[in-house]
C-alpha cells in the first residue's frame, strides 16, 4: 500500500483526512495512486464512500475488510487484476463500481454482500460469473459489459431485486432459463455476443421486461416476434415509449427500436 502525495489540492494531510472523517467521503479521483493509500485504511469506521477512480492501483488489500462502514466502492479506471476475499466483510456496501480494470474473476465471497444494489465491472477481462452472485438479494443493477464471458450462471435467476442486467460485448452464447424468475426486470441488453435463442417464457414472466436489445446476434426478428408473450412485451415496450414522448424526453432518429435486427 501507499500514501497520497504531500501536495495533493485540499490542505496538509491531517486537514485532508480531517475533512474525509467528518463527512464520510474519500475522494482520490485522478490522484496518480499507484498503491491503495494506507490512511484510508487506517480511518477504518468512518469511510462511507471511497473514488479512487482514475488511478493506477494494481492491489486490492485484504486490510479494505478494515473499512466496515463503507456504502460506495469506486475502482473504476485502474490496473487490478484481482480482488481480495475479504471483499465479502463489507456487510454495508451498495455500490461496487470496478469498470475499466484487467480482473478476469471474482471472488466467491462476492456473494457475502448481501446490501449489494449496483455492481459495474464493465472493461474487464472476466471469463465467467461466480455461482454465488445468486446471493445478491437485493441487487438492481448488473453491469457486465466489455468482458469475455460466454454464460450468465443460472444462479443469476435468484437475484430477485434485479431490474437492470448490461452485458453487451461478451461472447455470450446461452442464456440461463432462470432468468424467466426475474419478475422486477425492466431491461436486458446482449448486444453484440452469440445469442441464438431466448429462455422459453422470458417474455411471459418477466412482466416488468420494456427493453430488450439483442443486436448483432445470430437470433432473427422472426424468431423473437414468435415468441409467446411477445404481444404482451411490445405493448409494454411502447407504453413505455409514449411516457419518454409524453416526458419532451429527447429520442433518436431511429425511434422505437424494436432491439432485434431483421
Amino acid at each position: 500500500m501507499g500514501c497520497c502525495a504531500s501536495n495533493t489540492a485540499g490542505g496538509s494531510k491531517a486537514n485532508r483526512i480531517s475533512r474525509w472523517r467528518s463527512t464520510g467521503i474519500v475522494g482520490l479521483r485522478d490522484s496518480k495512486l499507484k498503491a491503495f493509500p494506507d490512511e484510508v485504511i487506517e480511518m477504518e469506521r468512518a469511510v462511507r464512500t471511497l473514488d479512487l477512480t482514475h488511478n493506477k492501483i494494481a492491489d486490492v488489500p485484504g486490510e479494505i475488510s478494515k473499512l466496515i462502514n463503507m456504502q460506495r466502492l469506486l475502482i473504476a479506471d485502474n490496473l487490478v487484476e484481482r480482488l481480495p476475499g475479504n471483499l465479502g466483510k463489507l456487510q454495508a456496501l451498495k455500490v461496487l463500481m470496478l469498470d475499466g480494470n484487467r480482473i478476469s474473476c471474482l471472488p466467491d465471497e462476492l456473494g457475502q454482500l448481501v446490501r449489494l444494489e449496483q455492481l459495474s465491472i464493465s472493461r474487464n477481462m472476466l471469463i465467467y460469473l461466480p455461482d454465488t452472485i445468486g446471493s445478491l438479494r437485493n441487487l438492481v443493477l448488473l453491469n457486465v459489459s466489455n468482458n469475455r464471458l460466454k454464460s450468465l450462471p443460472e444462479s443469476v435467476g435468484s437475484c430477485a431485486s434485479l431490474e437492470e442486467i448490461q452485458a453487451n460485448d461478451n461472447v455470450v452464447e446461452e442464456l440461463p432459463a432462470s432468468l424467466c424468475n426475474l419478475v422486477q426486470l425492466k431491461s436486458l441488453c446482449l448486444d453484440n455476443n452469440q445469442v441464438n435463442q431466448i429462455p422459453d417464457g422470458l417474455l411471459i414472466h418477466c412482466k416488468s421486461l420494456q427493453n430488450l436489445s439483442l443486436h448483432n446476434n445470430p437470433i432473427s426478428m422472426d424468431q423473437f416476434q414468435l415468441m409467446e408473450g411477445y404481444q404482451e412485451f411490445e405493448e409494454r415496450r411502447k407504453r413505455k415509449f409514449d411516457k419518454q414522448i409524453d416526458s419532451n424526453v429527447m429520442m433518436g432518429s431511429k425511434g422505437l427500436d424494436v432491439g432485434v435486427d431483421k
